[in-house]
């Protein structure tokens, strides 16, 4: 007869096999294995852990794919941009902007009146540099708060340099090139020197200087902070200059090609001291009140088609044989 442990030793042998244990402690654990395999599982319910069991989980707000941003409406949209970490947009539009010049001229140089017309010997000449000198205080003040940004400026020799300036500038108005314009006249003056010059021809030229260009007023200025300074330097052109201005039908419209004229301008050339790369550019004009009034050209049209003029119609020529007859009968 066949002992009953003997059958068990397959069922035994498969068991240890599922459950990864040695062969060779089969003969050990006999005793406790039987044909029932018991599972055993246990965990730990205790309640004073109950806060760090739910710490393993994560709740997760799925988003609701129903709700569009038609139907919702801006505070709807605005909680959710918080809730997900973005900054929520606002109603209106801001751009950056850069202020690279000033609208005009601040305190602006004041011409004597007759400047141009009298001699440094006269009387009156000799007034007009002595006011020059009272207007100096100021004028010094400006200068060494550009010395103190740009240590390679000179007094002395600025003025060939904007006159170079003041060349090269109208050089390029008259050949129209907007690119170099650019370069030498801020964006106020940019504007107003390209104002009503479609369509027109100029011939231009520097011909002399009559009096050697010289600074005459120096100011400085704050714009929206402290530190960011623009400087502004005014310079007097007694020069000799030739303008000649064509319209679109090659008709003279101003000046004259042969004639010069003597020319005196108070020009303002202005620099954003506090940029690095900034630089001295034409910016205006100032014209005193008692300069005569300059010379304004006449506009030219073309002549509207004139209308027909109404005929009178011709009378109907008779034929001769008709004639000769009504001369028959009345005879």
């Amino acid at each position: 007869m066949i002992p009953k442990y003997a059958l068990r030793v397959p069922c035994i042998f498969g068991k240890y096999m599922q459950n990864n244990s040695p062969v060779m402690l089969s003969a050990i654990l006999y005793p406790q294995n039987t044909l029932e395999q018991i599972k055993h599982r246990k965990k730990h319910w205790d309640p004073r852990y109950k806060k760090e069991r739910a710490a393993k989980f994560i709740k997760v707000e799925l988003p609701n794919f129903q709700e569009t941003d038609e139907n919702m409406g801006a505070e709807r949209r605005r909680t959710l941009m918080k809730q997900h970490g973005l900054i929520p947009q606002k109603q209106w539009s801001e751009r950056p902007f850069f202020i690279s010049c000033t609208p005009n001229a601040f305190d602006s140089y004041v011409a004597p009146e007759g400047d141009g017309k009298f001699s440094a010997i006269s009387k009156e000449g000799a007034k007009q540099r002595f006011t020059d000198i009272q207007m100096k205080g100021k004028s010094m003040m400006s200068i060494r708060k550009i010395k103190s940004f740009d240590e390679t400026f000179s007094l002395k020799d600025f003025p060939q340099e904007a006159l170079d300036i003041y060349i090269k500038a109208h050089e390029a108005l008259a050949v129209k090139d907007t690119e170099s314009l650019r370069q030498y006249v801020t964006e106020v003056a940019y504007s107003r020197m390209l104002h009503n010059i479609m369509d027109k021809t100029i011939r231009w030229k520097y011909l002399e200087s009559l009096e050697p260009p010289r600074v005459v007023h120096a100011r400085h200025t704050e714009v929206i902070s402290k530190d960011n300074l623009f400087a502004q330097l005014t310079v007097r052109f007694h020069s000799q200059q030739m303008l000649c201005i064509y319209d679109r039908f090659g008709r003279l419209y101003k000046g004259s090609e042969i004639l010069r004229k003597d020319v005196l301008e108070y020009v303002v050339f202005e620099n954003h001291i506090a940029n690095q790369y900034g630089r001295w550019r034409l910016h205006v004009k100032i014209i005193p009140p008692w300069m005569p009034p300059r010379e304004v050209g006449e506009k030219t049209y073309i002549l509207p088609p004139e209308p027909a003029k109404d005929t009178p119609p011709e009378p109907p020529v008779e034929s001769t044989s008709t004639a000769n007859a009504t001369e028959t009968v009345a005879n």
